[in-house]
């Protein structure tokens, strides 16, 4: 049984830096894609893009909402303002209508937030994960974050399959030249 050469330390590095990237740019795939679904039991993903929420919630975090059945006074939640979804804390229910507020604001927001405006109360949130999901939004983020590592990564893979092919055929080779000897 022959053994296989070991690995030189560069080798081993670049393959685990190989790794690493792969399962980063994966990780923002799933979670790119899963910002863009509805996912199972109302959840939804969005990017924090401003410092209202600092510091529980750091600029470009990604936030995991899910809808209540009833919100309270100290809850975080998402709700439609205009075009882009807001991430801000309940100051005050008055009459089923919600006043809210960063926490690094000074004041209250000035529109009250309706229920049927609201999106969904903070499950959870996940540090910096939305910048990257935010940039592979955009086209030229997408192309620079997926479609060019996942282009690098399939020729990769066919140079792999090319170089095994060749050497199954190599080793055929050398079997039917010592058969025939």
């Amino acid at each position: 049984m022959k053994k296989k050469p070991k690995l030189k330390w560069s080798k081993r590095l670049t393959n685990l830096g190989y790794w690493l990237v792969l399962a980063f740019l994966g990780t923002i795939a799933i979670f790119l894609v899963a910002s863009t679904l509805n996912l199972p039991n109302g959840y939804k993903l969005y990017t924090v893009q401003s410092g209202s929420m600092q510091p529980a919630i750091a600029i470009g975090s990604l936030v995991v909402s899910q809808p209540a059945t009833e919100y309270k006074v100290g809850e975080v939640i998402t709700f439609k303002n205009a075009a882009v979804p807001v991430t801000h804390r309940i100051q005050e229910i008055k009459n089923s209508v919600y006043t809210t507020k960063g926490d690094a604001n000074d004041s209250s927001d000035s529109r009250p937030v309706q229920p049927n405006e609201i999106l969904g109360k903070i499950v959870f949130s996940l540090p910096w994960l939305g910048l990257p999901v935010a940039v592979a939004k955009t086209q030229a983020g997408f192309i620079l974050l997926i479609v060019i590592p996942a282009t690098i990564i399939v020729y990769s893979e066919i140079l792999n399959i090319k170089n095994e092919i060749k050497n199954i055929r190599r080793q055929r080779r050398k079997k039917q030249s010592h058969e025939t000897d």
